[in-house]
């Protein structure tokens, strides 16, 4: 309540921006105080070091500002899946160079063509070869697509981004995987890296979730801080790398147990001898059920659920929990 006895005359307060004179540091030195002020004040207002710390990518990249990089690597790509609900994902990794059926099939096409011109070349032979590999596994490609459409399928449909696909936002495997959640309209994660080279993400991934890093290891931190899977289709070095870090992370009990599906059996079980690693004793024997193998969509998606249900978990459901 306002006191009566309150002495008159109270000023309105303060225009928090706006006042009827200029404060001091508003306008410049005049030249006709100083001829040389405005050629001293350009120097100061272009020197990096009156640069705001946040607008200087100068300092930024300097060795010394890694730490702050290292935070802001983290921080960005939190924020956002957060402010767009992405509770749990599912990773899927796979080659960049495993592309849709009618790409791979056109790239065999035209080296025929070219061996059929040049008969004894043989690096067209070698790229013959490797090309007609490729288009055999074309399927995974469509694995991919059709393993992303389940997903989006579960919990309360394509508008519940609380479980989403999210993969290395690249082609091949990746480009498969977000176009199927792309297709059915939910939304699907995909964290870039820059390189050396300039490279592109897919073209299926959710604008606003599409992420670049500059770390490799705050990349991999992002993929497995809300993972609830992992699915690895036949791949190689990336894959390979993602594939053991997750493995090596179950093992070591580092995190909670997460299901592990290796896409094509028969490409996995040439690519990396588990059984032998067994035998050696360079493993346990008991670390040959941190995964299992798969080979359509169907079945790696109901061993998703079967996982979880032995857990006493429900990826679908908005908790987490079976009801």
């Amino acid at each position: 309540m306002i006191n009566k006895t309150s002495p008159p005359n109270i000023p309105q307060p303060a225009d928090a921006e706006n006042r009827n004179e200029p404060l001091p540091w508003q306008e410049p030195k005049p030249p006709a105080e100083d001829p040389e002020g405005p050629s001293k004040l350009e120097a100061i207002l272009n020197s990096a070091s009156y640069r705001p710390a946040i607008e200087d990518v100068d300092f930024l990249h300097g060795d010394d500002a890694r730490g702050i990089r290292i935070q802001l690597d983290y921080l960005k790509a939190d924020r956002l899946l957060k402010e767009h609900g992405v509770l749990r994902t599912i990773v899927v990794f796979g080659s960049t160079r495993i592309v849709e059926h009618s790409a791979a099939a056109r790239k065999v096409e035209r080296l025929q063509a070219a061996l059929t011109t040049d008969p004894n070349n043989r690096d067209h032979q070698r790229r013959l070869i490797v090309a007609e590999r490729i288009l055999s596994k074309t399927k995974y490609y469509a694995v991919a697509r059709e393993f992303a459409r389940l997903v989006a399928a579960a919990g309360r449909g394509p508008s519940d981004s609380r479980l989403v696909v999210v993969t290395g936002g690249g082609p091949g495997i990746m480009e498969a995987a977000n176009r199927g959640a792309h297709e059915s309209d939910a939304a699907t994660v995909g964290l870039n890296i820059t390189l050396p080279y300039e490279q592109y993400p897919n073209p299926y991934l959710t604008p606003e979730l599409s992420f670049q890093f500059h770390y490799f290891a705050l990349r991999k931190m992002h993929f497995m801080m809300r993972a609830k899977a992992l699915v690895a289709f036949p791949g190689g070095f990336g894959t390979l790398d993602e594939l053991f870090e997750t493995l090596t992370l179950i093992q070591t009990r580092k995190i909670h147990p997460l299901p592990v599906v290796l896409v094509g059996e028969d490409f996995w079980r040439k690519a990396v001898d588990f059984e032998f690693l067994a035998d050696e004793g360079v493993i346990d024997l008991e670390d040959s059920d941190l995964f299992w193998y798969a080979e359509t969509a169907e079945e790696i998606w109901e061993g998703l659920l079967r996982w979880y249900q032995q857990s006493g978990e429900d990826i679908t459901s908005p908790s987490g929990q079976i009801a």
